[in-house]
């Protein structure tokens, strides 16, 4: 029986994954493949910041850009210096709210549209930022800052554990306390 339950699982598990590999959205469908997409830098920015777009998909050709999603309007993309790339900017008004924005870029001549994501954040993710600080547990400071008190407080826990014991001792032994 429990050898039938976990190929049934099996099984449901393996047709699970198969249905999401196939509603897949398929990249470059509308001609945003790596060899001609549309690429953003950075891909994460805060609101207030420069965005640069550029693609390879409309060759020479310049190319209007689209990043109303975000609130930023319309902006030009112009051939690089980078052979068969065209580039345009824009500044992602300090307004927007985070999210991924869909950037859509018209080429001129043939009309074709290439496609990019831009994430807003609030924060910078450059880098891995590090905790600094204590902790506030309540708990409060029981080893303290001077060693002296610890010492002495060290000292005090060992001769009540120790008197303890003794006491312990002599009551198993019937002398009483």
């Amino acid at each position: 029986m429990r050898r039938t339950a976990c190929l049934l699982t099996g099984t449901a598990l393996v047709g699970a994954a198969a249905s999401l590999v196939a509603a897949a959205p398929a990249h470059g469908a509308d001609g945003a493949s790596a060899a001609g997409g549309l690429r953003v830098y950075p891909s994460s920015v805060v609101p207030g910041e420069i965005a640069s777009v550029n693609t390879a998909a409309c060759g020479e050709d310049t190319a209007t850009g689209d990043a109303s999603a975000v609130g930023a309007g319309q902006f030009v993309l112009a051939p690089s210096t980078h052979e068969g790339e065209a580039i345009g900017q824009f500044t992602v008004p300090p307004s927007a709210q985070p999210g991924t924005y869909e950037m859509v870029v018209t080429c001129a001549e043939s009309g074709r549209r290439i496609t990019g994501d831009l994430i807003v954040t609030l924060t910078h993710a450059r880098g891995q930022v590090h905790p600094r600080g204590s902790v506030k547990t309540g708990v409060g400071g029981a080893l303290g800052s001077d060693p002296v008190q610890t010492a002495a407080g060290v000292a005090a826990l060992a001769v009540a554990a120790a008197g303890g014991t003794w006491l312990l001792h002599r009551r198993a032994r019937g002398d009483g306390i």
